[in-house]
């Protein structure tokens, strides 16, 4: 199909390659053009020629392949002219200048450059033959371009014919490709006709214009149906193409032709056959034979190994004796033996070899109803009386024991039933015994013989020890009985307040050796009132504090310009000479406070402020001695009260004397009060 396609202005002067012009002048066969545009792609898609055909034809790929390697010098040469007419100079940035791809390019641009220098001097533009066809071709090009900067691209190789022709016009005669808008192909993508009014685009065998007139796609023949497949072929669509693939394999011991079919591969002329060197290799369809080099001796027939085997005559269907005689395998061969009469079962020849005589099968030594059991000989065979707890077994043809434990289950025993030949008897599992009528079971009581270490209690079939209160039956052999460690439990912490000692079967709480005593739940400590019980040693001027587990003798003197006004009171005296009394503090008191060392922190320990405030006071709480390892802090919860607090552990029993100070503001003016604290930290229960 033809579309004439838009009329374009004429592109620059292109050289038509050989193969293409070949082709145009002698009507090529069009699968080849389609097998042509195939290599063409390939050398402008990849730039390279030694990649697979995808064609399944020998001539395609023959085609293809010249194709591709025409057309990639037709590229690397426009590069070649594209470099002498931009830069006038052939140096690339390519590092490798041998290869070929940098020789095309290196031609091409040295013949350009000298086609440009000759028209520049006003030399004849045409080529001598010295210089190679093409090379004279990129020369004459470039000559008549002169100046003109457009892009130029030569064409194919042409043929010997072609170049004579052009060798004969004459210098001034202009180029009769100088005006054809074909040159180079044109505007079209495949094929292109310049019918002097129009330009005419078609497509090669495979492809189909679109709508634009200029390009071509791909015709998928398996869709299509324009495809030659046959049955068990299925159709592969190709560029330009298509190909036939088998739906299976050809199987071991063939291969696929280019035709699609399947052959027989000859594994002995291929060599990979497996056969061993006494061995010679005989092809047959799909596969091949190994037959040995050394043929057997009559009589003997050879193994796939090449093994001679004897040949058993005496199984070959046609009997090789005579009727009345047996036959008898020799190696290699066979031999004929008179017969002789043939006794049935329980006959035997006598000794003259004439007749058949009863076997006494119950003669000795020989008892074939088993030991024991009484044997009765008959013509040609013989009866067995088995004895009681045995029965006659008509295949084997002997006394045979009764398992009466398996004929009658569950009846005959109690517990478990034990066969033994010709009788049984019975048994009882652990726990029980056979009773007197010996298939009975009863329970043994266990506990008369004292298993357990503590108790013990009889159960049915066995028995159950167990212990007394504080101990606990062992893991181990279930019978002993173990103290149970109460201090030791997870709750052992919880027993005692202060010590838990365990004892056999039971446990005991203690306190510390002084200043504490046993409650009378036996459990906790009771601190002891030294000051009350009166086991102080404090002196007449001392006073008894009472603290967890001891006490303290407490005495205390006002210091200088103080008066004792109570029992833990000091006053200020009246201020007249000194300027330092005013500011002392008012009044300077003195208490006592004890806790443990796991008290839980944070904790208020002490409260401070007026006895009797009035509405405008206003104080200031601080610690002014005794509290280096910051051990407590103040806090204000009005505007007339503060506390202490302790807010981290005091880790071990120590006493501790912290002075507090409060600054009281009312009506203007300051007051100061002090609270001397002594505090008495206990250990732990």
């Amino acid at each position: 199909m033809e579309r004439a396609a838009p009329r374009t202005v004429p592109l620059p002067l292109l050289l038509l390659g050989g193969l293409s012009l070949l082709a145009a002048r002698v009507a090529a066969d069009t699968v080849m053009e389609a097998c042509c545009a195939d290599g063409h792609q390939m050398a402008t898609q990849h730039r390279d020629c030694s990649l697979p055909y995808t064609s399944e034809s020998k001539e395609c790929r023959m085609v293809q392949e010249q194709c591709c390697h025409s057309q990639l010098e037709e590229l690397h040469c426009a590069t070649g002219i594209n470099l002498a007419n931009e830069q006038d100079s052939c140096a690339t940035s390519h590092g490798d200048n041998t290869s070929l791809e940098a020789t095309f390019v290196k031609r091409c641009c040295h013949c350009c450059l000298l086609g440009r220098a000759a028209q520049a001097q006003g030399q004849s533009c045409e080529y001598t033959l010295m210089v190679g066809y093409q090379c004279g071709l990129v020369f004459r090009a470039c000559c008549v371009k002169g100046q003109e900067t457009a892009d130029f691209a030569p064409g194919d190789i042409g043929d010997l014919q072609e170049a004579a022709k052009i060798s004969e016009i004459e210098e001034e005669q202009e180029d009769p490709y100088l005006n054809d808008r074909c040159r180079g192909g044109g505007p079209c993508k495949q094929q292109c006709r310049d019918t002097g009014e129009e330009v005419v685009c078609s497509c090669f065998v495979g492809y189909q214009l679109l709508p634009d007139s200029v390009s071509c796609e791909d015709i998928n023949e398996c869709i299509t149906g324009n495809h030659n497949c046959r049955l068990g072929e299925s159709c592969v669509n190709t560029v330009g193409s298509f190909r036939c693939q088998r739906d299976s394999s050809c199987g071991t011991g063939y291969e696929l032709t280019e035709d699609n079919d399947c052959k027989d591969i000859d594994e002995c002329e291929s060599g990979i056959h497996n056969c061993l060197p006494d061995f010679i290799c005989q092809n047959t369809l799909g596969s091949f034979r190994c037959r040995p080099k050394l043929q057997c001796k009559s009589g003997f027939i050879q193994d796939a190994l090449g093994n001679c085997i004897d040949i058993n005559e005496c199984l070959s269907i046609s009997a090789p004796c005579p009727v009345g005689q047996t036959c008898i395998n020799t190696e290699g061969s066979y031999t004929c033996q008179k017969n002789v009469p043939n006794c049935g079962r329980g006959y035997h020849l006598n000794e003259e070899g004439t007749r058949c005589v009863d076997v006494d099968e119950c003669a000795a030594p020989s008892e074939p109803c088993g030991p024991g059991h009484l044997c009765v000989n008959s013509p040609g065979s013989f009866r067995c009386e088995c004895k009681a707890g045995y029965y006659f077994d008509g295949i084997s043809r002997t006394c045979v024991d009764i398992n009466e434990c398996r004929r009658y289950p569950g009846r005959l025993c109690g517990h478990k039933c034990e066969n033994t030949p010709g009788s049984y008897f019975c048994s009882c599992t652990m726990g029980f015994r056979l009773s007197a009528d010996g298939r009975s079971c009863e329970d043994v009581n266990e506990c008369s013989s004292s298993p357990c270490s503590q108790e013990c209690a009889n159960v049915y079939g066995s028995y159950q020890c167990y212990c007394r209160r504080g101990y606990q039956l062992s893991d181990v052999d279930g019978v002993t009985c173990e103290d149970i460690d109460e201090c030791a439990l997870p709750t052992g912490g919880h027993i005692c307040s202060y010590r838990c000692i365990n004892i056999p079967g039971s446990f005991q709480c203690s306190c510390p050796s002084s200043g504490y005593r046993l409650a009378p739940n036996g459990r906790n400590c009771q601190d002891i009132d030294e000051c009350v019980t009166g086991i102080h040693n404090c002196s007449i001027n001392e006073t008894c504090f009472n603290i967890q587990g001891g006490f303290r003798c407490l005495a205390f003197e006002c210091p200088k310009n103080y008066r004792r006004s109570a029992d833990t009171r000091c006053e200020r005296l009246p201020c007249h000479e000194t300027q330092e009394c005013p500011k002392l503090p008012l009044r300077i008191t003195y208490y006592h406070l004890s806790f443990p060392t796991n008290i839980q922190v944070p904790a208020v320990v002490f409260r401070m402020g007026p006895s009797n405030a009035v509405p405008g006071d206003s104080m200031q709480l601080a610690i002014v001695g005794g509290n280096e390892e910051g051990f407590f802090t103040t806090r204000k919860v009005s505007h007339h009260s503060g506390v202490v607090a302790l807010t981290k552990p005091v880790p071990e029993p120590r006493d501790l004397l912290l002075t507090v100070k409060m600054d009281l503001y009312r009506h203007g003016t300051v007051s100061s009060f002090v609270a001397k604290l002594y505090i008495f930290v206990s250990a732990e229960l």
